[in-house]
């Protein structure tokens, strides 16, 4: 029996949420490999610029190449090149923040943190639309906040959060803006690939850039240096391969062929599987990594934090999806 295109759209967008979930410990990996083979005292902003230019690069060649064999040419619409630079804007902000983050935050705190924006995507609705949210909302924004506080450490006396925690919270707001972007009435006559061709080109120059900013003296001749130290490893080849075949070329491509499908709201109810997907790989990936690349990463443990906080946000996504997906 044929799958209804729902159907196919969930499933497309749950497999996406399991590659994105393997991006967490697979970043901080490449970041402790990243610091083993430069010298020490790098900017952490020079490494995470390093860690996902590479496979932002590598993934628009791949897609250019593909799109080639398919049309022979390379066309795109008005729409495709609005749509895709405004969400390569959205999202290489949101991953320069996320990506930095994880040198001072577990994987599975991130990849908790991060799901933030299920909750606002209907505060901003309501906003919007100047209608109350309604009991769900709001109760399930007090949930959000109060687990935010349990997983991400919340200093009661200071009311602080560390900085690996304050900038994946920021970060959710850019991944906010790209889900309601790709969300738009007016570009769903897109095609997909051409879409993600530009969306990637666009983050790959964002990250290029942000590399010769914070690189020594602000020049180009750190970075390519520093990315030619990179290659000599069989490892960060790996890595490399990983997140650009599946975190990036397979999650992206997922998403901004299934989503268009169905409300924003209740794609926020998908992507909240991801956190849970990362938790679990950080469980006993991280131990892999360092056998194979020679880096000293820990396996993570599931502590009353994680369970508690993680649990809370999960709970409170799931809620106020259900009680505002569309009858």
């Amino acid at each position: 029996m044929a799958l209804s295109l729902h159907t196919r759209a969930v499933l497309g967008l749950l497999l996406a949420n399991l590659f994105w979930g393997l991006s967490f410990p697979l970043i901080k990996g490449l970041l402790f490999l990243q610091e083993r083979l430069l010298e020490p005292g790098t900017r952490a902003w020079f490494h995470t610029a390093l860690a996902l230019f590479p496979r932002f690069f590598l993934a628009t060649l791949l897609l250019i190449a593909w799109h080639l064999i398919r049309t022979r040419r390379l066309d795109f619409t008005r729409g495709e090149w609005t749509q895709g630079v405004i969400l390569g804007l959205f999202s290489s902000g949101g991953m320069l923040l996320q990506s930095d983050g994880l040198h001072y935050t577990a994987a599975s705190t991130s990849a908790f943190l991060t799901q933030l924006y299920a909750i606002l995507i209907p505060l901003y609705v309501a906003w919007r639309t100047r209608r109350n949210p309604g009991l769900a909302v709001w109760a399930s924004a007090g949930l959000v906040l109060v687990g935010v506080g349990i997983l991400g450490r919340f200093d009661l006396q200071t009311f602080t959060l560390g900085r690996g925690e304050v900038e994946t919270l920021l970060a959710s707001l850019f991944f906010m803006g790209q889900i309601l972007w790709l969300d738009r009435s007016e570009y769903a006559a897109n095609r997909a690939v051409p879409l993600t061709l530009i969306m990637f080109g666009t983050e790959a120059l964002i990250f290029l850039g942000a590399a010769w900013v914070v690189a020594p003296a602000m020049s180009l001749g750190a970075v390519f240096p520093g990315l030619a130290t990179f290659t000599q490893s069989g490892a960060w080849w790996g890595f490399t391969a990983a997140l650009t075949l599946l975190c990036t070329l397979g999650a992206f491509s997922l998403m901004n062929i299934w989503q268009p499908k169905m409300p924003a709201t209740q794609a926020g109810l998908l992507y909240c599987v991801e956190p849970i997907f990362g938790s679990i790989k950080a469980l006993f990936l991280p131990a892999w990594l360092s056998l194979w690349a020679g880096i000293s990463y820990a396996n993570e443990s599931a502590t009353w934090t994680l369970l508690l906080g993680g649990g809370l946000i999960t709970v409170a996504n799931v809620w106020v999806q259900i009680a505002t997906r569309p009858r």
